[in-house]
């Protein structure tokens, strides 16, 4: 078995968190973003998509897309468990993830690629007026993840789970993309700092 990681980007990170909440050690082999490394004729062997991360099992199946390869593991090793046991917590868990992932991770990475210098040879072309699109609607999410999160502790409610480590990647996305949390949003603030005070943040 292999990991094909891809260091800071957000979707490799989500698995390194995960795996790390878990207290999973897996083999893993660095595909350098900065020099393109996803599209080498090797990587592309591997996923055709040239996206990270891509787990290649020792039968030789991969499986791409970050949220499938937690699953993988979610099955595996089930506790702790992080998509939820009960069908009311895991339809929860689902619906918050889906939210995060569609309407705060994929505008925050709209605005990145389609704004950040370093981001030019990789958005082909960049739309910088795309990019100022998405950041109100980063912001409108924010607001109403933030109503949700007063009377919650985790986004799906009383335990931590997936949803919660795309909350925090994606939060974390917004830096390089030149975005911040309002002030006035105190409990997205509050939320972010308990996960990223997880041992796990750090993976």
């Amino acid at each position: 078995m292999k990991l094909y990681d891809g260091g800071r980007a957000p979707n490799p990170r989500r698995v390194r968190v995960f795996l790390a909440e878990k207290g999973i050690s897996v083999p893993t082999e660095q595909v350098d973003l900065g020099v393109l490394g996803q599209k080498s004729e090797a990587f592309t062997a591997v996923n055709p998509l040239q996206r990270v991360p891509a787990l290649v099992l020792d039968d030789g199946t991969v499986i791409a897309e970050s949220i499938a390869i937690c699953r993988y593991f979610e099955l595996l090793h089930p506790s702790p468990p992080l998509f939820g046991t009960e069908p009311k917590d895991v339809a929860t868990i689902e619906m918050w993830q889906r939210r995060i992932e569609l309407h705060l991770l994929f505008p925050v990475a709209h605005v990145f690629r389609n704004s950040h210098p370093a981001m030019k040879d990789m958005e082909v072309p960049q739309v910088p007026a795309w990019a100022e699109a998405n950041k109100p609607r980063v912001l409108d999410f924010l607001a109403t993840l933030d109503g949700h999160l007063k009377d919650n502790t985790f986004v799906a409610g009383g335990r931590y789970s997936v949803a919660d480590i795309t909350g925090l990647v994606s939060i974390d996305f917004m830096k390089p993309a030149k975005l911040a949390v309002p002030d006035a949003l105190t409990h997205v603030r509050r939320w972010h700092a308990e996960l990223s005070a997880r041992p796990s943040a750090k993976a």
